[in-house]
């Protein structure tokens, strides 16, 4: 075969221009340090890439974006939780105290200033937020747990569910001893000495007082399971009071007839006859209690929360907000925000309000306010009658005898104040456990979720540096080995370009 010399030059030609691109790889790749610079250089390698970038573009949405909200939404609501904690903590050391049978005037306003303060602050860290967003309002994390401000307008339906376990004692006191002013006021024979009286009955407390009505009073019964296994009804007589001042004027001096019940619109009570209360315990019954309530206070937690309830604000029924807090069998339904920390791994980050903040909470602490106050005007009326037998206006022996006879008509209301105030704390005391217990397994189950989220995220860590130092074997090259394959391909090129160039020095001519 005959070589020409266009084929010689041809060849040559070629051999240079792929010397070049070799030449030009080894550029490329040493300016970027990667193996390739388009799929098509190694089709392999292309692929291998690309599932490795988007395994890592997961890994690194768990471990930068997900697994940090998550751990911030925990924090959040731990903290909630130890503020609540200190909160419940501060109510019961008032309620030991309170309980002691040795309180000066001085005690009892302290007492009386501390719970005030705690009054305000006791639902206050249910709305606590994360980036805006309600962490213990389930999926409502646009809405607070509790008013804001005082409402006057928005009106509710509400369904309470209530158990015999429910029932507690409560004291009720009439005939309060109001001194008389002068001393006219002191002898007058219309004005007579009270003869202050404490009625004791057991209660069911709705969580809202000023009820506008109760709307099942006439048809209210309790249900309970015989021991056949057969759940029976048994009605239950109610008579409807808006105040306990209606109530003593008209039933006179909080009486209730055997087998009834009162119910008090101004502080949601249903109070129950000893007889009913105790067939109530006896047959261990259950009771629902449907009412309506219209204006809601200032740090009163939203009924939506905690009950079955209907938002009945505006008239028209198309814009009536219902809300299902319990489904048909009385399942509590949860709204619960689940984060994806990992490949097919959720955790759900939020706690339930209803988990944490009591909503007999508020109730109790405000009639353990109650309790204090009454118990500081008694013993204040004591003072005064005091200090009358004392002044010269009233040194009169009818004087003085009339003033006895209100002292001791104090002094006994006193004694009955006192008395209650100390049985409230004791018993409120108990309550203050049970709260602390669900703030405690709220906690709890807050620490045992950021312990595996941190086991997560460790995991996470490991999977991103292993996956990154894949992507990196299967990309990268050192610099060191480009470096020697550019010196080899440069070397190449440049020999190629010398053979090049002798070429066309011998021609035809020469050989004649």
């Amino acid at each position: 075969m005959r070589i020409t010399n266009n084929m010689m030059l041809r060849n040559a030609s070629s051999n240079i221009n792929g010397n070049k691109i070799n030449v030009n790889a080894m550029e490329n790749q040493m300016s970027s340090q990667k193996k390739i610079q388009r799929p098509s250089d190694d089709p392999v390698i292309a692929v291998r890439a690309l599932r490795l970038r988007s395994s890592l573009s997961e890994i690194n949405q768990y471990y930068e974006n997900n697994i940090p909200d998550a751990e911030s939404w925990l924090e959040v609501t731990e903290t909630a939780l130890k503020n609540m904690e200190k909160i419940l903590t501060d109510i019961r050391t008032q309620c030991e105290y309170g309980a002691g049978d040795q309180l000066t005037a001085d005690d009892r306003k302290a007492i009386l200033t501390a719970l005030e303060k705690l009054r305000q602050q006791v639902y206050s860290e249910g709305n606590a937020d994360y980036a805006g967003r309600t962490v213990f309002t389930g999926y409502r994390t646009n809405q607070k747990l509790t008013f804001m401000q005082d409402d006057a307008s928005t009106k509710y339906e509400i369904t309470q569910k209530f158990t015999y376990a429910d029932l507690e004692e409560y004291r009720y006191y009439s005939d309060k001893v109001t001194v008389p002013a002068t001393p006219g006021d002191l002898l007058n024979p219309a004005n007579t000495v009270p003869n202050p009286q404490e009625a004791v009955f057991q209660r069911i407390r709705l969580s809202y007082g000023k009820i506008d009505s109760l709307d099942n009073a006439g048809s209210l019964s309790y249900s309970y399971t015989d021991n056949t296994g057969t759940v029976q009804t048994s009605p239950i007589t109610v008579t409807e009071y808006e105040t306990f001042e209606e109530w003593k004027a008209q039933a006179g001096n909080y009486t209730i007839a055997d087998g009834e019940a009162v119910f008090i619109k101004e502080s949601g009570e249903l109070i129950m006859s000893k007889g009913l209360s105790d067939d109530i315990r006896e047959n261990k019954g259950s009771l629902e209690l449907n009412y309506t309530k219209t204006g809601f206070a200032k740090g009163e937690v939203r009924p939506e929360y905690y009950y079955n309830c209907k938002d009945v604000t505006n008239p028209d029924p198309d814009k009536q907000i219902e809300y299902t807090k319990f489904d048909a069998n009385g399942k509590e339904i949860y709204q619960d925000i689940n984060y994806l920390v990992a490949a097919n791994q959720t955790l759900t980050v939020n706690t339930q309000a209803s988990d944490v903040f009591d909503a007999s909470l508020g109730r109790d602490v405000d009639a353990l306010i109650e309790a204090v106050r009454f118990a500081q005007e008694a013993n204040a009326k004591v003072e005064e009658i005091e200090k009358m037998q004392k002044m010269q206006e009233y040194s009169s022996d009818d004087s003085q005898a009339a003033l006895e006879e209100w002292l001791v008509a104090a002094k006994k209301e006193a004694a009955y104040a006192e008395d209650n105030m100390q049985k409230l704390y004791n018993s409120y005391i108990g309550n203050c456990d049970g709260y602390l217990s669900k703030v405690l397994l709220a906690k709890t189950s807050v620490g045992s979720k950021g312990e595996s989220l941190e086991l997560t995220k460790n995991r996470m860590e490991n999977q991103q540096t292993t996956v990154e130092t894949l992507k990196s074997e299967n990309e990268d090259r050192e610099l060191s080995d480009i470096i020697i394959d550019y010196t080899a391909a440069y070397s190449a090129y440049e020999a190629s370009l010398q053979a090049a160039a002798k070429i066309n020095q011998n021609t035809l001519l020469n050989f004649i």
